[in-house]
């Protein structure tokens, strides 16, 4: 039986919560002005581009078929390469996900008989079947005779720039990095990291293509990995790019040949960036490029707000509140199983779609151990969107991230302290 003494006693849970959350973002004001003047920036060099090549409302429009002479397609890459610093773009709805157009992107640069080095530690879980043995038998890279080095990083996270130069040799065509931390312990990249690692692989072999996965990295600094060296990136429309707008797709950027070579993969060679239809428009597609920088600073408040929140409820957390920042992925550490599941349901529990849901864990394509996902987003399993998720493996990690408004997260955050103190896994 519901009691007033109940209602009292939730009242005073949602007070203190709400006092800490407000405390927190107290603290919060310098970051959060660093973060505004980065989104100016980038709100410039998009709008910038956007001016450049006159882009028009007849840009929006739908294409059948093939999609010959599709001006918005065409237009909608030339801005894409425009302001993430490359000469020409694939951007596509046909690109299903990040995985997918590093795929498309490591299968187009890379022939029989190539080494690939992954500079940055072991990949993100979904990648390791286009890598690795996981995958054989699939048509993966090693069924192509396309052998894999991967570098381990330095005890500190960094790079280690001098195994990776001893694993480049004459066969090395491509040397991979993955900006974002994924399901690791690792720390996340800066652009000026990728570019001294860039230059070193290059020095060793003026060849080889940089490729960088570039996915929840978008906008968060004020410049690009092309911008400082790369030849190749590659990411989703449904995280940072899309702005929350774009319900599917992906993105590959770069210097023209090596972007030439991966069209004529994913599609077929003498085809290649020619075709490419969108029955329904392209308006998504730019409309949310547009608002991109100001969703990401909106995801990096949150971020930011998040990590001072359950830090101070007693979770460890990395990045710290306040520190530097090159994507929107917050890692919450919490020790065990059902602490990270109820913070799980709770984040589900603050979602404008579906919180009524339950999130449990279940197996997932891709993955190597059991997932949870909290995703009450307009778009399944789009990113920039608040959501949370974690492979159930010790020390039991909860990695959090997007957020399309800023308030959003901050309410979220109250109902989770609240959720989490319900649940006797946290003192309110």
């Amino acid at each position: 039986m519901w009691t007033q003494s109940d209602r009292t006693d939730d009242e005073d849970r949602r007070r203190r919560a709400e006092a800490i959350v407000a405390e927190a973002e107290a603290g919060l004001r310098p970051a959060f002005s660093t973060i505004e003047a980065v989104e100016l920036e980038n709100v410039r060099r998009v709008l910038d581009a956007f001016r450049r090549h006159r882009v028009g409302e007849g840009h929006f429009a739908g294409s059948t078929g093939y999609g010959y002479h599709d001006l918005g397609r065409e237009t909608l890459e030339a801005v894409f390469a425009d302001v993430f610093g490359g000469e020409a773009a694939i951007v596509r709805p046909h690109l299903l996900s990040g995985t997918h157009a590093i795929a498309a992107s490591l299968f187009g640069l890379l022939l029989p008989g190539d080494n690939l080095v992954i500079a940055t530690g072991e990949p993100y879980d979904t990648l390791r079947p286009v890598i690795g043995p996981e995958g054989r038998g699939q048509g993966n890279l090693l069924d192509y005779g396309i052998a894999v080095r991967i570098v381990p990083l330095r005890p500190d996270g960094g790079i280690h720039l001098d195994k990776m130069r001893a694993a480049i040799d004459e066969r090395t065509a491509v040397v991979f990095f993955q900006r974002s931390r994924g399901y690791q312990e690792r720390r996340s990249f800066f652009v000026a990291e990728l570019a001294e690692a860039i230059r070193a692989a290059k020095m060793k072999n003026a060849a080889v293509t940089a490729v960088v996965d570039n996915c929840y990295g978008e906008f968060v600094e004020p410049i690009e990995p092309l911008h400082a060296g790369a030849d190749v990136l590659a990411g989703s429309l449904i995280k940072n790019p899309g702005g929350g707008l774009v319900r599917v797709g992906g993105y590959i950027v770069g210097r023209r040949a090596a972007i030439e070579r991966i069209a004529a993969r994913l599609v077929a060679p003498g085809i290649g960036l020619a075709v490419g239809a969108a029955p329904g428009g392209w308006r998504e597609f730019y409309q949310g490029l547009f608002l991109a920088p100001h969703v990401v600073a909106e995801a990096l408040k949150g971020a930011h707000l998040t990590a001072a929140v359950m830090q101070a409820v007693g979770f460890p957390v990395d990045p710290p509140p306040g520190a530097p920042r090159t994507d929107l992925i917050q890692s919450i550490s919490f020790g065990d199983r059902e602490t990270l599941l109820r913070f799980a349901e709770a984040v589900q529990a603050h979602s404008p779609v579906e919180s009524f849901v339950r999130p449990t864990p279940g197996a997932m394509p891709g993955y190597r151990d059991p997932v949870v996902m909290a995703a009450g987003t307009f778009v399944q399993g789009a990113s920039i969107e608040l959501s949370a998720d974690a492979p159930l493996r010790p020390p039991y990690r909860g990695y959090l991230q997007g957020g399309l408004m800023y308030a959003h997260v901050k309410l979220a955050l109250i109902g989770i302290l609240v959720r989490l103190a319900e649940a006797g896994r946290i003192a309110l």
